[in-house]
């Protein structure tokens, strides 16, 4: 297990570097290095580059693929999480109208309210709809009375639906010539990253993975039943409003920089769970890792399919992945 996390490590690093370098202007990989290094440590590389392809590499590429990785990562183990606490291998970040909430906040900035905060307007009213979202999806269940896995889930679709009609609203009741711009965020990109932005989702990334890390021993739990995970000592029912909590943050922090980005969050943990089982302290920082490695390398893809524009990234994730969950489909059919 150390050794596969630490070559899946690597694997990620190196698929990060390259990734710098694709794209309708192609850098080679010592300018690239060359470029990082002499930001990380002024002075300790001969510049032998331009000006523009420095701002390439730094200023649009490298917050770009730290972006794609974290989102990545994100979605990644959100799934795996899910899919425990719910017992649906059919959950993933997107269940709980997480997703339809942080769009209807981008397409209220986008729309309606204008750039009020500046540049970071659209990531900070979309990850307020992510949350409001979430609270939507609690306050419902609490009225309804539906604490079991299923309920649960059948609330957050229902709200899902309500959100996504309100933000159809939104758009049709807007100047249509803007209508372009919400429609872009909403298919997913990572073009829009920008270094003072990183923090917020690798801070949620670092929070929200360390605890449910820690919590890998009750997820498996989970997995078992609600009866089976109370007989063990845990608060079924609290235990997984906890989670779900946790994960719409996660969620929300991811989404909202990067737009709705599709399967990512299904599809990694079943391969990764198809390879290893389905022991949750190797599933979530495995999932980790090959979601970051599974969506730098689907940036590098969206950006060379159809130069110089990029095509928008949840277009091909969802091509990928949902071929991907097809033939996992049928190899689990013959086997």
């Amino acid at each position: 297990m150390p050794a596969l996390v630490a070559g899946l490590a690597a694997l990620l690093a190196v698929t990060m570097l390259v990734a710098v370098g694709v794209g309708s202007v192609a850098i080679p990989l010592d300018t690239v290095w060359g470029v990082i290094a002499n930001k990380m440590v002024p002075g300790s590389v001969e510049i032998g580059w331009s000006a523009g392809r420095e701002s390439i590499v730094w200023d649009v590429r490298a917050p770009r693929v730290i972006l794609g990785a974290t989102v990545g990562a994100s979605l990644a183990i959100v799934g795996a999480a899910l899919q425990s606490v719910t017992r649906n291998p059919l959950a993933d970040p997107h269940l709980l109208g997480v997703s339809s909430g942080a769009a209807l906040g981008a397409i209220l900035a986008l729309l309606h309210a204008g750039m009020v905060f500046g540049a970071i307007t659209v990531p900070i009213f979309a990850f307020a709809g992510a949350l409001a979202a979430t609270g939507l999806v609690l306050t419902v269940a609490n009225f309804t009375g539906a604490h079991t896995a299923g309920q649960l889930v059948l609330a957050g679709v229902a709200v899902s639906f309500i959100i996504t009609a309100a933000g159809n609203l939104l758009i049709f009741l807007a100047d249509p010539r803007a209508t372009h711009t919400v429609i872009f965020w909403m298919l997913g990109g990572l073009g829009l990253a920008q270094w003072p932005q990183l923090p917020y989702p690798l801070v949620a990334l670092a929070a929200g993975g360390c605890f449910l890390f820690v919590q890998a021993r009750k997820l498996n739990a989970m997995t078992l039943g609600d009866e089976s995970a109370t007989a063990l000592g845990i608060p079924a029912k609290r235990y997984r409003l906890l989670v779900f909590v946790v994960c719409a943050v996660l969620t929300g922090s991811a989404v909202a920089y990067s737009g709705v980005i599709a399967f990512v969050g299904l599809m990694i943990p079943h391969l990764v769970r198809l390879v290893i089982g389905g022991d949750y302290r190797r599933v979530l920082p495995l999932s980790a890792l090959v979601g970051g490695i599974f969506l730098v390398i689907a940036d590098m893809a969206a950006r060379t399919v159809m130069p110089p524009q990029d095509m928008p990234l949840g277009i091909l994730t969802g091509l990928i992945g949902g071929v991907a969950f097809v033939a996992l489909m049928r190899r689990r059919k013959t086997n």
